[in-house]
């Protein structure tokens, strides 16, 4: 079989010369052949399934010392490998995302007004969920309180369920009498225990599955976890910002490269996850962020119901609106079904205000 050049076959692993070069050096994926007058490096196309699995590997962050191991292993025993690595990364994170929720919880608090003990905010919220035009049952949650917004969607036909559990387990958490940092751990370990128990419900027949985006408040510190697609928004000093990134296959093409943003929001893939409470074998790893709230902020928190059918100038015109959240929400529950409400919506809009 014909050798092919390393550029030839970087392209078709999906690689680059360079990553070529140094898995070369390190023993990872020598080439087949090595010219001796110019050094240029031949692969043999049989190595092709080697290099991708090398690439699949470094994409989830696995070092090379750990990758000449798997590659040694048989697919069950590298499988196995694969989990426990990411079980390891998954532990380690929640536990950095705790020390460092620690030191912002620790610098806000020498900050003076911004400590998350500040007892002057509160928050006005609103909070609506309705059908849209598209469904005959509806699968999205959405729960507000002063301590705690919510929102949850579950897939369609099985995650009514599963989009119902995650909310509730939240709001266990509502009364907690902790530091924002531990907040932040809780959250992480809830939605461990959530993302657990709706797998074990699976079956051939019914694979439930949700999404989870939420904000559990202590003072003016805001502890945030997402999964999925649902989204947190926002509006402060009249800048609209999304505070959280989509789970989803098109986001990954758009961060590739291979989709611009206008393709991604038009393409007819652009609702398949890539991380959902419940969804695959493996546990899910969750976003987590701690983040200091303002008198003035706006936030909103919504499904794909609404930020898929209502363009972001629309919502950030409508946020920027003065007037009370209920009026708000329910301007973006009307632009949603103005633009056919193919989904169900779920919002919510939360003012934070000085008290």
């Amino acid at each position: 079989m014909e050798l092919l050049t390393i550029g030839a076959f970087a392209r078709a692993a999906r690689l680059t010369p360079k990553a070529l070069r140094l898995y070369d050096e390190v023993g990872l994926l020598p080439p087949a052949a090595v010219d001796p007058e110019s050094g240029y490096r031949f692969y043999d196309p049989d190595q092709l399934a080697h290099a991708r699995l090398i690439a699949q590997l470094r994409l989830i962050g696995m070092p090379l010392a750990d990758i000449r191991t798997v590659c040694d292993l048989e697919p069950d025993a590298a499988a196995k490998a694969v989990t426990a690595y990411w079980q390891q990364v998954t532990a380690d994170t929640a536990t950095r995302a705790h020390h460092v929720a620690r030191l912002v919880e620790h610098l806000s608090q020498e900050g003076g007004p911004m400590s998350d003990t500040n007892p002057t905010l509160t928050i006005r919220y609103a909070v609506r969920c309705d059908l849209g035009h598209g469904r005959d049952t509806n699968e999205d949650v959405a729960y507000a309180s002063d301590r705690l917004l919510a929102v949850a969607d579950g897939t369609r036909g099985a995650g009514a369920a599963a989009s119902t559990a995650a909310v509730n387990a939240l709001k266990a958490l509502e009364l907690a009498d902790k530091p924002a940092a531990d907040l932040l751990a809780m959250l992480a370990a809830t939605v461990n225990d959530v993302d657990r128990a709706v797998r074990a419900t699976s079956t051939d027949d019914n694979q439930p599955a949700t999404t989870l985006t939420a904000l559990l408040r202590r003072g003016s510190q805001l502890a945030l976890v997402h999964i999925g697609d649902t989204r947190v928004y926002l509006l402060r000093g009249g800048e609209l910002s999304q505070l959280t990134h989509d789970h989803t296959w098109v986001q990954s093409q758009v961060e590739h490269g291979k989709l611009s943003p206008d393709q991604a929001a038009a393409h007819p893939q652009r609702a398949l996850l890539t991380r959902a409470l419940g969804a695959g074998g493996q546990p899910v790893e969750a976003d987590l962020a701690l983040r200091t709230a303002l008198a003035g902020d706006r936030y909103l928190l919504c499904s794909d119901g609404l930020s898929a059918v209502v363009s972001r100038s629309d919502l950030h015109t409508t946020l920027a609106e003065t007037g009370e959240p209920e009026t708000t929400a329910q301007r973006l529950i009307d632009l949603a079904y103005a633009a056919g409400a193919p989904d169900n919506i779920a919002c919510i809009v939360a003012d934070i205000i000085a008290a």
